[in-house]
């Protein structure tokens, strides 16, 4: 086993909360499920909820709550969250990300880093957004995500305002654009990855994405799946023996 992450207490009486990193192609329920099963292995006897669900192509933070904790989850998904990643121009996807495959190849040939840095210093600011097909946001008793992937579509998905705190280009290699965001709850960057590339007139869709915070609580000090796993069922052994 590994050794106890330091970073995650994971039976405090009053319940705790579990920076996880999470791993590409893994849902967060699958976490959580872990994350459960885990403290089910080890005797001990903890609700598990997220805050703030991350695709399943996105890495990086992902915040459990555990035991008493669960009820703090509402608190914790007002938290404006930072991300890293990257974007390419000319070429479009359904989903707005790697999930599903590339259409609408348009040439770059006109595309400056003049142009990109303009429209990057565009973002910042109050914006509405509607939520994408592909996104776990319920309607009429049905997450949009279950539609998409049956090919329906829901045109009157309803817009939500959001806050794009900060966002920086960090490197530009076309057709790959990397940057760095701050945003408001409720933000997908999917759809801002989305829009840039609709706001330069040649498309474009996440390729990468991490994140990195979520209010104070930072990637840095997460742990694996593994490492989490590990120290649950170390805890675990421990109360048996005493």
């Amino acid at each position: 086993m590994a050794e106890e992450c330091r970073m995650c207490p994971v039976a405090s009486e009053d319940g705790d909360f579990l920076l996880v990193d999470k791993p590409l192609d893994w849902t967060s329920f699958d976490v959580v499920a872990k994350v459960r099963n885990a403290y089910t292995r080890a005797g001990l006897k903890r609700k598990v909820g997220h805050s703030g669900t991350l695709d399943p192509k996105a890495t990086g933070l992902l915040l459990l709550a555990a035991g008493r904790y669960t009820k703090k989850i509402a608190e914790l998904e007002l938290l404006d969250k930072g991300y890293e990643g990257c974007i390419k121009l000319g070429v479009q996807t359904v989903s707005h990300d790697t999930e599903s495959e590339e259409f609408g190849h348009t040439t770059l040939t006109h595309v400056t880093a003049e142009a990109i840095m303009a429209q990057a210093e565009k973002l910042p600011g109050v914006h509405m957004q509607q939520p994408p097909m592909h996104s776990a946001v319920w309607h009429h008793g049905k997450r949009l995500y279950e539609l998409a992937r049956k090919g329906d579509h829901v045109a009157e998905r309803k817009s939500r305002e959001i806050t794009i705190h900060r966002f920086e280009v960090t490197r530009i290699e076309l057709p790959y654009v990397w940057f760095s965001t701050e945003v408001s709850k409720g933000a997908y960057i999917r759809v801002m990855a989305h829009e840039f590339g609709e706001a330069l007139g040649v498309g474009g869709y996440l390729v990468e994405l991490r994140r990195t915070s979520i209010g104070s609580y930072r990637v840095e000090d997460a742990c694996s799946v593994g490492e989490l796993v590990d120290s649950i069922l170390i805890e675990g052994s421990k109360r048996e023996k005493e």
